[in-house]
């Protein structure tokens, strides 16, 4: 590369902080779902969206996912410190210009993983789904059912929806929250199976303590479109292995880590299913160079996450920042210099 010449330096903007206060501030459902249907509508070139990595400690990591937005505009960087130990987590993103190589911006991770976990579900669902207000069943009651369901209903008329989750209180508190927040029709099922029946797109946030999983492909009917979120290491489960059997499709964001690095892929795979054959990217579904063949077909989208989603929603409430004036420029920043 050679040697950096202070001379050489370029000039560019001062880099823009985005807290965690601010994304909530920015945040939009509608607008993160469309800059992310964009981007898998584009040309990805696997070199941009390289395989995540991560260092180890004693009881702790740091995981850096990387990724070159399509849009032309930045390329970036998700970084996660973690610790199991002291149950302590921190989230950075940050933004560089594809032209002038400076530090557009660092943006606190927290809400954006929930957002564009969320909202990439839901481009998923809405390519997958029928044209039709839609039967939704929900798995999970927390933070990341919340997004699924707001994001999906940010772009599509919901006819009705069940949720489950073990705790009463917490499905009843589910329920009231979203008919209160969104204005949603949700009632409270006493059982996932109840929940299931007769939806046309089942959302899964959640994973029983002990890892066994909390959707049985026994429960689905034809047609259905299925979301999970909720097992993306190897340790964890979330559907069984009839789920993946059933479906005609398996649509997932990272398709080598989906089918290599997740509970119920691994799983599937020692019970015989042949999900290889099954397994298409994102980009490929969405762009339609693959898709349901029968209406009768399940269809399965399976997420561990990717930079690209980062990247792209942070592309998203950078330009929402700029123009509502929030963010704090900072100081001193990264200068580019000529190599």
């Amino acid at each position: 590369m050679g040697i950096s010449h202070p001379d050489a330096a370029i000039v560019v903007p001062p880099t823009l902080f985005i807290s965690d206060a601010d994304v909530e501030k920015l945040a939009d459902w509608n607008a993160a779902v469309q800059a992310l249907r964009q981007a898998y509508a584009s040309a990805i070139n696997p070199a941009m969206v390289p395989p995540r990595s991560m260092a180890r400690g004693d009881g702790m990591w740091l995981r850096g996912l990387t990724a070159v937005s399509p849009s032309g505009g930045h390329m970036g960087c998700k970084l996660i410190s973690a610790s199991m130990k002291h149950r302590r987590a921190s989230y950075l993103i940050s933004l560089f210009d594809q032209a002038t190589m400076g530090l557009t911006a660092l943006i606190d991770g927290n809400r954006v993983t929930g957002i564009r976990t969320a909202a990439t579900a839901a481009v998923a669902v809405d390519k997958a789904a029928p044209n039709k207000p839609l039967r939704v069943a929900v798995i999970g009651s927390g933070f990341e059912a919340r997004g699924l369901l707001l994001a999906l209903a940010s772009i599509r008329e919901l006819a009705a929806v069940n949720v489950f989750s073990p705790t009463p209180a917490s499905r009843e508190r589910f329920a009231a929250d979203m008919r209160t927040q969104a204005s949603l029709s949700v009632e409270p099922a006493a059982s996932a199976q109840e929940a299931v029946q007769g939806a046309d797109v089942v959302l899964c946030a959640a994973r029983s303590r002990d890892e066994s999983p909390v959707l049985r492909g026994a429960w689905l009917e034809p047609g259905m479109t299925v979301v999970s979120i909720g097992s993306t290491l190897p340790e964890q489960r979330e559907v069984d292995e009839q789920v993946l059997s059933r479906a005609a499709l398996i649509v997932a964001d990272m398709v080598e880590e989906v089918a290599h690095d997740t509970g119920d892929m691994l799983a599937a795979s020692q019970a015989h299913v042949d999900v290889s054959s099954k397994l298409v990217s994102l980009a490929d579904f969405v762009s339609g160079r693959a898709g349901r063949q029968q209406a009768a077909d399940i269809v399965v989208y399976k997420s561990v996450g990717s930079a690209l989603q980062d990247v792209v929603t942070a592309e998203m409430l950078l330009a929402r920042a700029r123009e509502q004036g929030i963010g704090t420029p900072l100081t001193h920043s990264i200068v580019p210099v000529s190599k």
